[in-house]
């Protein structure tokens, strides 16, 4: 609920080489030509790509197993293995189809979704410090899942409140676009303001709702949906999730080429033949897609979207044909096993996931700030 301020970011000039470089691959033709390789990737940092994906992959196999087995009832991961792959003779079996393989599903879907938004949302803006939420999409989310709670009308069905949040993120979006629309400016910088201020105003509308509660277990309710949780996720919530994810993941890869060019400033993009106002709006409506139909089944999940792909960036780069799957891959585990550790820290007592992704999230994050702080620039 709460924006981040941000400034521009300053970018050492080996990072900056580095991007140069890295967007130069933009160019695969020539490169091509020169170096007798597709895309002008050479063998070994194709190699390298395979390695870390493969392994961010293996990480994430391993964190799901790990997720369904662990719990009040302990499985065993060859059982859960078993399970999962279509064995339903497993005394167990109930309970992983029933209740923890649905919720480590959404985990998955939801971490994928926010890390993928905060890599776009950070390359758009330029900076480290851009998140998912940052154009008011999250508390747009939270207006309209906070008034479906408080006026009651969640007794109409299980589909009303992922879709009210899905609808106040989409329709927060748009009235970020219709305020720029109005003043003729379309940059960064004025849509980040506009952001700003519609997630005070967003916020201002949680609390005047939240104070005027008609019980408690409404309130309760909605302080629950607002920290972010995956307890009681069901086949229901997986089909919300997994379809809009899928399909707005897959539509972004189709511009990571544009994005390594982006990294060199949007004068630089326009010159090189992006049409950077047309990727900068498809973009974001991309990045909100993935961001409202995170909201939508999970609550406001903070930090994923923000950490992760800082992690990504750091060990293999700002290459965003590795940096998006990555963070994809990345973002599923961080939150699938957040999660697990929401279920067992303090069992049978349970945190909510979006407190634990926090706890996690912001300690690690002010250590990478601390990190690029004291990093020597040449």
């Amino acid at each position: 609920m709460r924006s981040r301020g941000m400034a521009p970011a300053e970018t050492a000039p080996a990072e900056t080489a580095h991007q140069v470089r890295t967007a130069e691959m933009h160019h695969g033709a020539s490169a091509t030509a020169t170096t007798g390789t597709e895309d002008g990737v050479r063998p070994r940092t194709r190699t390298r790509a395979v390695a870390a994906l493969g392994a961010l992959a293996a990480l994430l196999l391993g964190a799901l197993v790990l997720a369904v087995s662990i719990g009040p009832i302990q499985i065993p991961f060859t059982e859960t293995v078993q399970v999962v792959l279509g064995n339903r003779s497993s005394e167990h079996a109930s309970i992983i189809d029933s209740i923890r393989l649905p919720r480590v599903l959404v985990g998955l879907f939801v971490g994928a979704a926010l890390g993928v938004a905060g890599a776009v949302m950070q390359a758009l803006f330029r900076n480290p410090l851009a998140e998912p939420g940052v154009l008011g999409v999250s508390s747009g989310a939270a207006v309209a899942a906070v008034a479906v709670i408080v006026s009651g009308a969640t007794a109409a069905g299980a589909w009303v409140l992922p879709l009210g949040a899905f609808t106040g993120a989409l329709g927060a979006l748009v009235l970020v676009y219709a305020v720029a629309s109005a003043r003729r400016d379309r940059s960064i910088a004025t849509l980040l303001l506009i952001g700003i201020a519609l997630n005070a105003l967003f916020g201002a509308v949680v609390s005047a709702m939240v104070t005027n509660a008609p019980n408690d277990d409404t309130l309760r309710g909605v302080v629950f949906w607002l920290n972010g949780d995956l307890v009681a996720r069901t086949w229901s919530h997986v089909q919300m999730v997994v379809i809009p994810v899928a399909i707005t993941l897959a539509a972004v890869l189709v511009f990571t080429r544009d994005l390594n060019v982006m990294l060199l400033g949007e004068v630089q993009a326009q010159a090189s033949g992006v049409d950077v106002v047309r990727l900068r709006r498809v973009l974001l409506v991309l990045a909100a897609v993935l961001t409202g139909a995170a909201v939508a089944v999970a609550g406001i999940i903070g930090f994923v979207g923000l950490v992760v792909p800082h992690l990504i960036r750091m060990v293999l780069g700002p290459d965003h044909r590795l940096l998006l799957p990555s963070a994809a891959l990345l973002g599923g585990t961080f939150l699938v096993l957040a999660d697990l550790v929401a279920r067992m820290l303090f069992s049978p007592v349970t945190l909510q996931t979006g407190t634990v992704t926090a706890l996690i999230g912001a300690p690690v994050f002010l250590l990478l700030v601390l990190r690029r702080r004291r990093a020597p620039r040449t």
